[in-house]
């Protein structure tokens, strides 16, 4: 994520921020330069603070979920992040709306980077190809789960409760789970859809990385779940789960590649660097360029592992889980590349 500064007085602004803590003045982002633009607080009326233009707040600013700027002569209510869902919970239950604002935050900054990467984000409210949203209960229904299909991303408001979340990690030995996770890897499913099935060349290079995907898919998952991973699968996947299938393989991996530029562009913009004290070179890592805007994905590997151990030691040293529990072998950094290098004629 960039850096964000009040357009007022240049205090720094977090990315969910409705007001600049230091002066008052209401905050917004606007998603079409990727700018946090700020506003003398004055009732019912948005003049920003540097160019004197004028906007609205998304409808869901309402329900204090969305932060995102309209033009004042835009004809929607919503957002171009908030268009994108289809089904949202009952607010009158707490419980729903606490879980609901977790989602949206992680939505919100997955649109973020998908934007930056350049994709097409259609609302399939409008475009059949498009994507959407539904946040759902369960409600004693087994049959409804996380998950993707046909362009629509299903999430189950209980993986936003954190005991909940935590619960089902241990319950699958994960490292690892989050929202933002979760979000990643079943957008994953959706650009799997969009780029590579309707690609010839693409799919005979994701097919000579990953697999083939005709292999029958409720199988491979089926064997997955009664047999576990092979015992050599971190040799060649990211994760146990990634084994299971090609597709899963891919959306996995295709949702690290957004953990990664995510956290070597957070690096950047705050001028991280990692300098150990008596370490190899290879330990070193000074932070050149936004990767969004770099060819060169060894270079973000690169970056990315002695940045990852700086981080996760940090986390120990205050008794704290890793930020990024994972090995990056030679096979899965050559999948990686496979994703940046298929990504970079759209940006």
């Amino acid at each position: 994520m960039k850096i964000f500064e009040c357009g007022f007085c240049q205090h720094a602004l977090f990315f969910e921020n409705y007001v600049c803590e230091n002066c008052g003045h209401l905050s917004g982002y606007r998603d079409g330069d990727q700018t946090m633009v700020t506003f003398a607080p004055v009732e019912g009326l948005l003049v920003s603070d540097r160019e004197g233009l004028r906007y609205r707040y998304c409808k869901n600013q309402e329900h204090g979920v969305c932060n995102w700027l309209l033009d004042v002569t835009d004809p929607h209510d919503y957002c171009t992040a908030c268009q994108l869902n289809r089904t949202i919970p009952l607010l009158s239950n707490h419980d729903n709306f606490e879980n609901w604002k977790h989602l949206e935050v992680a939505k919100h900054r997955l649109v973020y980077q998908l934007q930056r990467l350049g994709l097409p984000l259609d609302s399939k409210l409008v475009n059949e190809d498009g994507l959407c949203f539904d946040f759902v209960e369960q409600l004693g229904n087994p049959k409804l789960m996380t998950g993707h299909a046909s362009g629509v991303i299903t999430i189950l408001l209980r993986e936003a409760d954190s005991v909940v979340r935590e619960q089902t990690r241990k319950q699958f030995l994960e490292p690892y789970r989050t929202l933002i996770g979760h979000l990643r890897h079943e957008v994953g499913h959706y650009f799997w859809d969009r780029l590579i099935a309707t690609d010839d060349r693409a799919l005979a290079k994701f097919r000579a990385s990953f697999g083939d995907e005709r292999l029958d898919y409720s199988e491979a998952l089926q064997a997955f779940y009664q047999t576990g991973a092979p015992d050599d699968w971190q040799a060649s996947h990211i994760s146990k789960y990634s084994s299971s299938h090609p597709w899963e393989d891919w959306a996995e991996t295709w949702a690290h590649y957004l953990h990664i530029m995510d956290m070597v562009e957070t690096a950047y913009f705050f001028g991280v660097g990692v300098h150990p004290v008596g370490a190899p070179d290879a330990m070193i890592a000074e932070i050149p360029f936004d990767p969004y805007t770099t060819h060169d994905f060894r270079a973000i590997i690169d970056i990315c592992v002695p940045l990852s151990y700086a981080v996760n030691s940090i986390n120990r040293a205050m008794g704290i889980s890793d930020v990024y529990p994972f090995v990056i072998s030679p096979p899965v950094r050559d999948k990686l590349l496979f994703i940046h290098e298929l990504l970079l004629p759209l940006r």
